[in-house]
């Protein structure tokens, strides 16, 4: 395990990686690796795959840290197909290299709940351009996609400074469309991107609470649940706390610029 580490840690950041670095790494998690975590993975936590061998979050993220930053190595890890080395793929990514292109490739490779929120609130939420990948992504029939479109929208509302409660809006009709698909990763991620757009601020807090008032008293099921859901969570006194000081801060960040602009 300590020579992996070495190998790996001793590389020059963003030169190409060869094959012996990824294998390092692989044996390096496989050290790590138990039986009983394997087994809790899928019994307990609902995450099924064919390649995982049982590693604790904690240690993935050792590993992460241990190597930093690497977007070429991140992408060779990703290839290998196990669950731990995409785990440590979405940690060590540089979201500035990020493409569409490969967040549409690593997206459509999803089989868990899993490695799709991970990437999303690890990796996906600094990217840029993420934005754009949520209406593509809502409209798929496969499960973990169309999951990943609402967990990267949570993601984003939640963390992304430029989570404009006027911009954020659009995407109330695409959540809306989703609300009555039962299946359970996907039902469970519309009401995450809710929750989340709803800490965007109070105008947001507001539209939210509507909608998931008006899916609460649906005639269908699924989208009884989501809006339920949601407002058990939104009607916190905290959340709506959260909402009003990213109000706060936007008007700080606004004002700031105005006055850098009319110095210039």
């Amino acid at each position: 395990m300590k020579k992996a580490k070495s190998t790996v840690s001793g590389a020059i950041p963003g030169q190409a990686r060869n094959d012996s670095d990824v294998r390092s790494v692989l044996t390096w998690l496989e050290s790590l690796g138990s039986k009983r975590v394997r087994e809790d993975m899928s019994k307990r936590f609902g995450i099924h795959t064919d390649k995982a061998w049982g590693v604790m979050m904690r240690d993935m993220q050792k590993v992460s840290k241990s190597i930093g930053t690497d977007h070429q190595l991140a992408q060779q890890l990703w290839k290998t197909g196990w669950y731990e080395a995409r785990m440590v793929a979405t940690m060590i990514a540089d979201p500035l290299q990020v493409t569409p292109k490969e967040m549409d490739a690593w997206c459509k490779d999803f089989d868990n709940w899993a490695i799709c929120d991970t990437a999303c609130f690890k990796l996906w939420d600094q990217v840029p351009h993420a934005w754009d990948r949520v209406a593509v992504w809502a409209k798929s029939e496969k499960e973990f996609i169309k999951r990943a479109a609402f967990a990267l929208l949570a993601c984003l509302s939640l963390h992304r400074n430029d989570a404009d409660p006027k911009a954020l809006k659009k995407f109330l009709p695409l959540v809306k469309k989703a609300a009555n698909d039962e299946r359970n990763f996907v039902k469970k991620g519309v009401s995450w991107a809710l929750r989340g757009m709803a800490n965007a601020g109070t105008e947001m807090h507001t539209a939210v609470f509507d909608l998931a008032d008006e899916l609460a008293a649906s005639k269908n099921a699924t989208e009884r649940w989501v809006g339920k859901d949601v407002l058990r969570d939104i009607k916190r006194p905290m959340i709506a706390k959260r909402a009003e000081k990213r109000d706060v801060k936007r008007t700080a960040v606004t004002t700031k610029a105005s006055k850098k602009a009319k110095r210039a």
